[in-house]
């Protein structure tokens, strides 16, 4: 009958090389989670999520998942410890970046007092198009803000709160910026009127509804009990088969909600924020992309990363 050999794991601080910790008889089957909870039983104020534990002080951070005995470590193991700072659980972010939004753009659409001159407070638009622009952002955001709550499954538990901070500037602010435009008593409609408005509704209704659906699918894909990993692939819903072509459709259908609301609107700050999105989303889906070709041998080499045939 074997003898089971227990390791040591010392924490050392990877700023100052202080000894912090030192654990014994830790089973070798431990994942580095499991450390982080002995860890946390010394330093309750360094709470699991809020630790990065490396092998090198300059290195990579050390999945939870990984096993002690798997990694390049003698049966006495060194491992370097940094504090990320506080940490706040995904759902309360995007509760947090979502609210924003949605209230604030109200706000404007109500042209409370002290945003425009005082004699348009609480006025409403002479333009149909206004009003149509705060139910299709009201929506965009509220259906959000319902994802975040029943369908979203979060694969990271947290994000610092120096993070959140960066992000709620970034998606409120652009929502005032758009907000104070669009519903600005000297706003124009667009070019085209009513043919313009009525296309980019059809637009932003579809790449909602598709945006949805792949929600929906990646939902149904984590949620599987089985342990086997696999790639989202087509299914029934017709919206899901834009999987045939990108590895991230969820954001190739976001960037169109934006594009049409940018056509419904005709405003230049609309055009700059779908942008910018753009630009971050792409920078998301080509690292979603790369992970699938590496994990999966057998990954369609058709697909690219957000948009079809070319990015």
């Amino acid at each position: 009958m074997s003898r089971t050999t227990f390791f040591e794991v010392e924490v050392l601080d990877a700023r100052t090389r202080e000894q912090l910790c030192f654990l014994d008889k830790v089973d070798p089957c431990s994942t580095i989670g499991d450390i982080k909870s002995l860890f946390c039983k010394t330093y309750p104020h360094w709470y699991p999520s809020r630790q990065a534990l490396k092998l090198d002080p300059s290195g990579k951070s050390l999945r939870d998942d990984e096993v002690l005995q798997n990694l390049p470590v003698g049966t006495t193991a060194t491992m370097y410890f940094r504090d990320l700072g506080p940490q706040l659980g995904w759902t309360m972010v995007f509760l947090a970046e979502y609210v924003g939004p949605l209230l604030t753009y109200l706000l404007f659409y109500l042209r409370v007092p002290y945003i425009y001159p005082h004699g348009f407070a609480f006025t409403s638009s002479p333009h149909p198009v206004v009003t149509l622009a705060c139910a299709c952002h009201t929506f965009h955001y509220a259906k959000r803000l319902m994802e975040t709550v029943f369908v979203h499954r979060f694969s990271r538990g947290t994000m610092p709160l120096r993070a959140i901070v960066r992000n709620c500037a970034y998606y409120w602010g652009f929502s005032a910026w758009l907000a104070y435009y669009i519903n600005h008593p000297l706003y124009t409609p667009p070019s085209y009127r009513e043919v313009q408005v009525t296309a980019a509704l059809v637009m932003f209704v579809m790449c909602e509804l598709g945006n949805f659906s792949i929600h929906l699918t990646l939902n149904s894909l984590r949620g599987d009990a089985s342990r086997i990993r696999r790639f989202p692939v087509p299914t029934k819903n017709p919206f899901t088969w834009l999987f045939v072509f990108v590895s991230c459709p969820n954001y190739t259908y976001e960037v169109g909600v934006w594009v049409s609301f940018t056509v419904m609107t005709q405003c230049l700050p609309v055009a700059l924020y779908t942008l910018l999105g753009f630009i971050q989303m792409s920078i998301w889906a080509k690292g979603t992309h790369r992970a699938y070709s590496r994990e999966f041998k057998d990954y369609p080499g058709l697909r690219m990363a957000i948009v079809p045939l070319l990015l």
